[in-house]
């Protein structure tokens, strides 16, 4: 096995506890209990990638469930699904309900699909997987079918709730919906912001690091972890802003991780 993942797959978290392992991008690793799941995964070598991908998607096992949050390449990456749904055999896979045509050809079973779309959920053993809209750049819902694109989940599991922002920007209503759930221990949001430029070259944005700041503020997250700022040179975000101004605007209420692949982030309920 991986000797990451074997660090990974030694490493406990009994009641009350989660371990997560940033894994680049807006990559997640969440261990609760038995429950492993990886979240947007970026594993496919590519040139425009400022870092490999710490763990081969073939080397990648004993995954409960493969969640993505949306169809584009650095978030739901269909050529190491295909080989997720081989070497992780008894592997669920959650994604948004409007990408399952292309899910399915990706060879995954149906049986073996959690589709979802905005207030929806879903329950693998112990753990429940809520679904929210994101509005990358747009939400973008199907006036037909009613589906959105691109999702955030809660995930709640061990006595924790964390927060995967997938990528998004903030939109009216949002804030409500995600404060229903009641306390987020921990949320890993973007923070690689948006400008013309990059719209013009189909380069869809994401909150700025001052938004992401103040969302987490507003929630009072426990803890929240920026992402999506590593992985591409004409991409970026800067983590240590975000953290600047969240500790200048909102001093002792947030903890703010900046996270390393791989380095555990251990969570406890009611720290």
């Amino acid at each position: 096995m991986n000797s990451l993942l074997q660090t990974v797959m030694e490493t406990p978290a009994p009641e009350g506890t989660a371990v997560l392992w940033w894994l680049g991008q807006m990559g997640l690793l969440i261990r609760m209990g038995d429950s492993l799941l990886c979240i947007d995964y970026y594993a496919s070598e590519a040139p425009r990638r400022q870092a490999a991908p710490p763990v081969p998607a073939a080397e990648l096992q004993k995954i409960t469930a493969f969640l993505g949050t949306h169809d584009h390449l650095d978030h739901i990456d269909h050529a190491s699904w295909q080989t997720f749904k081989t070497v992780c055999p008894d592997a669920l896979f959650v994604f948004p309900a409007m990408h399952r045509k292309s899910i399915l050809e990706d060879g995954i079973p149906a049986e073996r699909c959690l589709e979802l779309n905005d207030g929806e959920s879903c329950r693998i053993g112990e753990i429940t997987i809520h679904a929210i809209a994101a509005a990358h750049e747009f939400l973008s819902q199907d006036p037909e079918t009613g589906l959105y694109p691109c999702l955030q989940y809660i995930i709640e599991g061990n006595g924790l709730r964390i927060y995967h922002a997938g990528d998004t920007l903030r939109y009216e209503g949002m804030l409500p919906k995600l404060q229903a759930f009641g306390k987020i221990d921990a949320a890993l949001l973007p923070i690689n912001g948006r400008d013309a430029a990059r719209y013009r070259r189909n380069c869809i944005g994401n909150m700025t690091f001052q938004e992401a700041a103040d969302l987490s503020g507003e929630l009072q997250t426990r803890l929240v972890i920026p992402g999506h700022w590593d992985m591409f040179a004409d991409n970026p975000g800067d983590p240590e802003a975000f953290a600047d101004y969240l500790d200048a605007k909102y001093p002792g209420l947030v903890k703010c991780c900046l996270p390393r692949i791989f380095e555990p982030i251990c969570l406890s309920a009611g720290e």
